[in-house]
């Protein structure tokens, strides 16, 4: 009888365990699903919805009489509004401005803050806390304000800037044809390399300092350690902020519409955004916008991927 006894207790203490901890997944999948429903909700709305009723909207075209003494009819036009607009040199000229554009501000953006991530990140570095808060200041700044305060120093009559080259002899016009899109470049990297620097930041802190030490037990100087350890074990958020600042370049608005008062040498479309906020609010064609804006969204979605896929592919070879 004790041997049976003994046999049986462990049998019952399982199945009070088994009793103890019962399992619910539909509960816990009804918990997860209130937290995540909001999300998907203002996403749907907000984000989907709108892009969504862009896309229906370039697909119709208003129809006037040739008298224009009726009302103008809502007609369906297929591609029409898709043809229009990549038919239209200027608007084609502006695909290949924001292209060039953003062939010299991704480059310039990615190298001003690893430089500044970098420099923070030496172990001879003083006043982090400091630089850190100063660098970050202008992205804290509108785009708008930050256009207006870089408008004010490229106007010949109000910037310091222009009499500063002037008399040392190298006279220089920020807002001419040839300049214009460097001194557009050069706002949009004052106010976001102090963000991607944060980036690449907390992407070295999570580096363990183990390797510097071993590094540095073998001889490399910092400019070595930089190179061959830092920058290869920040690839991840490099890609990071390389692709958001293609996809901000691609998207350029704000700057050269608040500049455009200053200047001849921006035209009502001078970027494909600026183009299609022409048609939309200027020339009352808001299906062609609408067109517009979609073919943007798949540029910028076509070139984000296919940098991503290129990226990933060169990483999986290098391992």
């Amino acid at each position: 009888m004790a041997g049976v006894l003994q046999r049986e207790t462990p049998k019952a203490g399982a199945e009070a365990v088994g009793h103890a901890r019962p399992r619910h997944p539909r509960r816990s999948r009804s918990h997860v699903a209130v937290f995540v429903a909001p999300f998907f909700v203002v996403f749907a709305l907000f984000f989907l919805a709108p892009i969504g009723y862009a896309v229906y909207q370039s697909f119709f075209k208003l129809t006037s009489s040739g008298l224009g003494l009726t009302e103008p009819t809502l007609d369906f036009a297929g591609l029409d509004n898709y043809t229009a607009a990549l038919t239209s040199p200027a608007f084609l000229g502006s695909i290949g401005r924001v292209l060039l554009f953003s062939l010299i501000e991704v480059p310039v953006m990615v190298v001003c803050a690893l430089t500044l991530a970098l420099l923070l990140d030496s172990a001879r570095a003083r006043f982090r806390a400091f630089f850190r808060v100063s660098f970050f200041l202008p992205y804290g700044v509108p785009g708008v304000i930050a256009s207006l305060l870089w408008g004010f120093l490229y106007v010949p009559q109000t910037s310091p800037l222009v009499d500063a080259l002037a008399l040392v002899g190298l006279p220089h016009d920020f807002l001419g044809p040839g300049t214009i899109l460097l001194a557009i470049a050069n706002i949009s990297t004052w106010q976001f390399a102090g963000y991607n620097m944060l980036v690449l930041i907390a992407g070295l802190q999570a580096i363990p300092q183990e390797l510097y030490e071993a590094a540095r037990v073998d001889g490399a100087t910092e400019i070595r350690i930089a190179w061959h350890v830092k920058i290869p074990l920040v690839r991840a958020p490099l890609v990071l902020i390389t692709v958001f600042t293609l996809i901000g370049t691609l998207q350029l608005f704000v700057e050269p519409l608040v500049l455009k008062p200053l200047t001849t040498a921006i035209s009502s479309d001078y970027t494909p955004n600026l183009a299609a906020y022409n048609q939309a609010f200027a020339q009352s064609n808001i299906h062609l916008a609408s067109a517009e804006a979609t073919l943007i969204a798949i540029m910028s979605f076509v070139i984000s991927f296919g940098f991503l896929r290129l990226v990933n592919r060169k990483g999986k070879r290098a391992w």
